[in-house]
């Protein structure tokens, strides 16, 4: 092994190894067939949603660009890692590559946060919508769309560009096992030769930032669209206004309830498992579902899918 250039006494580790999910090869090998259809699905859901705002024109509205926008991250986002997982499921191995590891903490981390700063800008958008519907349309122009869809892919891009910077450059002498399914911060502080608490503070300072302003954000935006809403003399009007924000609420629901099982809540029992599975559903059921809530519960959405893919089956 090369010797480390941050310090002469350690050895440099070239790879890791992921264990992933430790169970029977038959199991291993109905897990790789269950988790292969499922990205498939989300790809192909992704996809035909992004397929649909593009083609058709009444889609063409700030709602539906910031959802073709989001179906477009998660293409890339379950990409990330999905792959490098079902290959370690056929794998012996399972090893990644240093700069492999690192790379795919930092996409797959930053394609997060640009996930949530989108969800933070879907609810904005609902909230001039609803609460500020005259004004509305002079204020959510394709100008201010495209504005605002840019600053969440930069912001998310640089969000944690300095720590990852910093944590490739600690010394990591092994052992190189990650009890994990992807690379995790974590278990990289666990298996560096030093420890780097202002490194490690300031990782989770900027994740806990992104965690709870986004998720404050959103809480606050709908509380008042909710507050909006019940102003709103008609049934039928209260009943449109919120079916406009259901989708979005549901998808929050899922991004964030799995985020705090993962990063907020207290470790009890197999923290390790804990932490696999909430992975596993943050980065791939809950970009499953995406396309699943958009589709089944919006009639142009619906309409413009069966129009562009010819879903005819949807009804």
């Amino acid at each position: 092994m090369n010797v480390s250039k941050q310090d002469s006494n350690f050895a440099s580790v070239s790879e890791f190894v992921l264990l992933g999910f430790s169970f029977e090869w038959q199991i291993q090998s109905l897990l790789f067939s269950l988790f292969t259809t499922a990205y498939v699905m989300t790809i192909t859901g992704n996809g035909a949603i992004l397929c649909a705002v593009w083609c058709d024109q009444r889609l063409h509205t700030p709602m539906y660009i910031f959802l073709g926008n989001f179906s477009f991250l998660e293409i890339w986002y379950v990409s990330s890692t999905v792959p490098k997982m079902l290959i370690n499921f056929l794998s012996e191995t399972k090893t990644i590559s240093f700069l492999g590891c690192f790379l795919q903490f930092y996409f797959f981390f930053s394609l997060g946060i640009s996930e949530s700063f989108l969800l933070s800008v879907m609810a904005f958008d609902r909230y001039l919508a609803i609460c500020r519907p005259l004004h509305y349309p002079n204020i959510m122009t394709g100008y201010l769309c495209a504005k605002l869809v840019s600053v969440c892919w930069v912001c998310g891009f640089l969000w944690l560009l300095t720590p990852v910077v910093l944590m490739s450059q600690m010394p990591f002498c092994g052992p190189n096992i990650i009890d994990h399914i992807v690379c995790d911060p974590g278990p990289l502080f666990a298996l560096a030769c030093t420890s780097a608490p202002r490194i490690q503070l300031l990782c989770y300072t900027l994740s806990s930032l992104i965690i709870f302003g986004n998720f404050f954000f959103i809480l606050g935006s709908y509380t008042l669209v909710v507050v909006a809403v019940l102003r709103v003399p008609s049934a039928t009007g209260r009943r449109k206004a919120f079916s406009t924000c259901g989708s979005h609420l549901a998808l929050v629901s899922l991004y964030y309830g799995s985020l705090m099982v993962m990063y907020v809540s207290p470790e009890v029992g197999d923290s390790a498992g804990r932490q696999k599975v909430a992975t596993l559903f943050i980065n791939l059921v809950t970009p499953l579902f995406n396309p699943l809530i958009y589709s089944l519960r919006n009639k142009d959405m619906k309409a413009a899918l069966r129009k562009v893919v010819g879903l005819s089956i949807i009804s």
